[in-house]
């Protein structure tokens, strides 16, 4: 990949923006709408960010970790920058599609690139009337929530749920129910990646239930559908020593 012109965006920690200060006396930057990368700096909630901001686009985003955790991030470094970036590796990853309907009637549409979750919002449990292609496959799971996680959101909130790690390339998504009631031995599904998706909620009224897609929260669903969007993709780079497949790989013997 041939990089000439890099812009820069930063998260509003203070380690970040010393960051973007840094690289900015470095490396002379362009706005993101000029560049052939962007470098994202902060953790992995404002890599999600740049990646929905700049969605439309398909520039390549970089991102170095100035947050916390970084899974989706690379190591910090002010050298030799113009070099990794020519050296990086890319992953395309695909969305999904939330449409979700609320009690008063409303619609409102949604991407998520880790996950569509469903929680409730009251002391009572949840119930979910949970559907595959069009097939009902849970009459009424009781629950606190449930998720479809894509394979890179799989070591997100899916993998604190007890969900399963999902390696790249391997066209599914994780189906995983957050504290499960009934059914009792139901601890979720793998599901194609070109699956429906949808989710009733039974009792709204009583049993308030929200949904979300990575940052965006809709109250009061009635129901929801999830759907891979292949029309839309982001691409993320990583250092070669470092990508997302091995990092995915490495989390399952974790220990």
């Amino acid at each position: 990949m041939k990089i000439e012109k890099i812009a820069c965006v930063a998260s509003k920690s203070p380690k970040a923006e010393e960051g973007l200060a840094l690289l900015s006396k470095r490396y002379p930057l362009v706005s993101a709408e000029e560049a052939d990368v962007i470098i994202a700096l902060g953790g992995d909630g404002f890599l999600l960010q740049t990646m929905h901001a700049h969605l439309e686009t398909g520039t390549p985003i970089y991102g170095m970790n100035r947050g916390t955790v970084g899974f989706l991030l690379n190591e910090y470094t002010v050298d030799g920058l113009m070099d990794r970036l020519a050296a990086a590796q890319s992953h395309t990853l695909y969305p999904l599609k939330m449409k979700a309907e609320t009690l008063a009637g409303e619609e409102h549409e949604a991407l998520a690139f880790n996950e569509v979750a469903l929680h409730r919002y009251s002391q009572q449990s949840a119930h979910i009337r949970v559907s595959i292609n069009g097939r009902q496959r849970l009459e009424n799971l009781v629950c606190d929530g449930i998720m479809v996680a894509t394979p890179a959101g799989s070591t997100a909130y899916n993998l604190s749920a007890r969900g399963p790690i999902i390696p790249l390339g391997s066209n599914v998504l994780a189906l995983t129910p957050v504290s499960p009631f009934r059914p009792r031995r139901w601890n979720g599904a793998l599901l194609p990646h070109s699956a429906v998706v949808e989710f009733e909620i039974l009792n709204p009224g009583k049993r308030p239930v929200g949904a979300s897609a990575d940052s965006v929260e809709v109250r009061d669903v009635v129901r929801v559908t999830v759907t891979e969007d292949m029309s839309r993709h982001a691409c993320i780079l990583f250092d070669p020593d470092h990508s997302l497949e091995e990092r995915i790989f490495s989390e399952q013997f974790v220990h």
